[in-house]
């Protein structure tokens, strides 16, 4: 019998099932990709104190990431929302003690209704001790402009130079998304050398909870089973594009995108590649 890779989600817990560990597992799931995880913090906010982030000791995080590594191994791991600079300062220490070939960082900054989700006193710790360790790192445009000290990202040209300029923190790759952009749905890739943009038609949704947890997950599953970096941004952005244009909604609230749909419809997005 063919073992599925492994993979393994350090992040935070979403309650609705939307973003975080929960759309991590699901889409490892539906790309046949065994998958783990650690939790830092669970994000439910609750009725009367209004508390939204609830923060796991490092020792609980510590314990999750040695019991999932001696009982089952990793063949690659991504990290979502970490929030303090303790809690990546851990993470870092874990992944730089490991054997994990394959990492990607999805720097988790800011939720789907700007909600925060990092510290201001952790940004510099995860520039630092984190985002040099990565294969990939996968920041949104909001989360690109925080990790360039607030520049101001509104254009493609702007991305590209934002995707040169993260390079230099250290990562091999820097995959800058545009989703939160207007026009078409572009992200910039970077390898050092090479600029290439990834481009999928816009979908008209607001159920996009979840899309860059899912995305960051999928180009790990890609990698975890072989692909390149670059074919593993292609195939997940048709993943997630296809995902995001099934989205749906049990309220009136911001809803999740569909993490079965690329089985379930049997379609996959045509994206658009080009080197610039």
């Amino acid at each position: 019998m063919n073992l599925p890779s492994r993979a393994i989600t350090i992040a935070g817990s979403a309650a609705g099932g939307s973003a975080g560990i929960q759309a991590d597992l699901k889409t490892f799931q539906e790309l046949d990709v065994y998958g783990m995880s650690v939790v830092t913090a669970i994000v439910a906010r609750h009725p009367e104190t209004d508390k939204n982030v609830h923060l796991q000791t490092t020792e609980a995080i510590e314990a999750q990431f040695v019991t999932a590594t001696r009982q089952v191994g990793i063949d690659a791991l991504k990290t979502g929302m970490l929030f303090s600079e303790e809690i990546i300062e851990k993470a870092a220490e874990l992944i730089a003690s490991s054997d994990v070939k394959i990492k990607v960082v999805d720097p988790v900054m800011v939720g789907k209704l700007d909600s925060k989700l990092l510290a201001d006193d952790a940004i510099d710790v995860l520039k630092e001790r984190l985002v040099p360790m990565a294969d990939v790192i996968t920041p949104n445009v909001p989360e690109a402009s925080y990790l360039l000290d607030g520049r101001a990202l509104t254009t493609v040209d702007d991305m590209k130079q934002a995707a040169i300029d993260l390079h230099e923190l250290g990562p091999q790759y820097v995959l800058v998304k545009g989703g939160r952009l207007k026009g078409e749905a572009v992200d910039v890739l970077y390898d050092g050398e090479t600029l290439t943009a990834f481009e999928a038609p816009r979908i008209d949704t607001e159920n996009t909870s979840g899309a860059g947890c899912t995305y960051s997950a999928a180009i790990t599953a890609y990698m975890a089973q072989g692909h390149s970096v670059p074919e593993a941004v292609h195939l997940a952005k048709s993943f997630v594009t296809t995902a995001i244009e099934y989205g749906f909604t049990y309220t009136d609230m911001v809803g999740p995108t569909y993490h079965a749909a690329q089985r379930m419809k049997g379609e996959a997005h045509k994206i658009k590649v080009e080197k610039l």
